[in-house]
């Protein structure tokens, strides 16, 4: 394990030159104990063959680390999969798949699949967020302006057309985020009484879909009365996760269509989360490598999936 809080690019590289490294590097993440059958999930007769596969005599099923995972069918190498990984994590804004394609040497269609994969990765559920809890909500959408003609929602200012997303973020501490399809009473008191443990302060904005919420310690700061902060009462810390969000949705991917938008959320979050620069850039990847076991999605699923 290298102590230095961020490795470069050149430090990747050497640990994972090829992808037999890479391959051995996975399965003592994902195997620490030994292989194991992701059919039968039991270790005790897998028989290790030739070229990293496996055959499980209590099954007989083969496998190698790839199966059950957002690898498998890939045939992008291994290492090149976690060089994608490594520059997920370390960038603040993400990478668009134009970049990645250059980076790792395939097309940017694959670099597009493999980026939603790991997005999938991205997607565990968290704890009960606790303490004092920040909750605001964000329309992401582009300007109308800025659109095509025939691209034009016609549907006037403000929130209209853009799809919702919840943000909640524990004061210095953990973020979750969702799409939600509208920010009605009902779906803000679900949600929030769902992700927030009881007993917890909870801020927000003078949103009227807040004001049912139960069982905490809920304040509200007044934004349409230009107030911002009222003694530790405010939505800060929250906001700017929102403005890190737009920023790399408008300045990197530049569009997040409503049926991809929580795999993009799951990135910020996790990035702020499990990501956050003050853990050992190995710390970050194996997190979240351990998080691609049993989170394979298929091209057909991405394209043809409802909105």
């Amino acid at each position: 394990m290298n102590d230095n809080l961020t490795m470069s690019t050149f430090q990747i590289f050497g640990m994972f030159p090829n992808a037999e490294s890479a391959r051995l590097y996975l399965e003592g993440r994902l195997w620490p104990q030994g292989a194991v059958c992701p059919a039968c999930e039991k270790g005790d007769r897998v028989k290790a063959r030739k070229g990293g596969f496996y055959r499980c005599n209590r099954c007989l099923e083969d496998f190698t680390v790839r199966t059950g995972t957002i690898f498998e069918r890939s045939h992008v190498p291994l290492n090149k999969w976690l060089y994608a990984m490594y520059l997920l994590l370390t960038s603040r804004k993400g990478i668009s798949s134009l970049q990645l394609s250059k980076e790792i040497g395939i097309t940017q269609k694959s670099a597009w699949f493999l980026l939603q994969r790991i997005r999938e990765a991205c997607g565990n559920d968290l704890a009960a967020l606790r303490g004092i809890v920040e909750i605001d909500e964000a329309y992401i959408g582009g300007s109308e302006t800025n659109k095509h003609a025939n691209k034009k929602l016609h549907m006037g200012r403000g929130p209209k057309g853009k799809a919702i997303a919840l943000g909640m973020k524990e004061r210095d501490g953990r973020v979750f985020a969702k799409s939600i399809t509208t920010s009605d009473t009902y779906t803000l008191k679900f949600e929030v009484e769902k992700r927030v443990a009881p007993g917890s302060k909870v801020f927000t904005d003078e949103h009227t879909g807040y004001e049912t919420i139960e069982g905490f310690d809920h304040q509200t700061i007044k934004h349409g009365k230009k107030e911002y902060v009222r003694g530790e009462v405010n939505t800060n810390s929250i906001e700017s996760v929102w403005a890190v969000l737009k920023r790399g949705l408008n300045g990197v991917y530049h569009h997040a269509s409503k049926k991809h938008l929580d795999r993009y959320l799951n990135e910020f979050t996790f990035r702020l989360n499990e990501g956050n620069v003050k853990v050992p850039t190995m710390d970050r990847i194996d997190s979240l490598v351990r998080a691609t076991k049993g989170k394979r999605i298929t091209y057909r699923h991405l394209i043809f999936s409802e909105a």
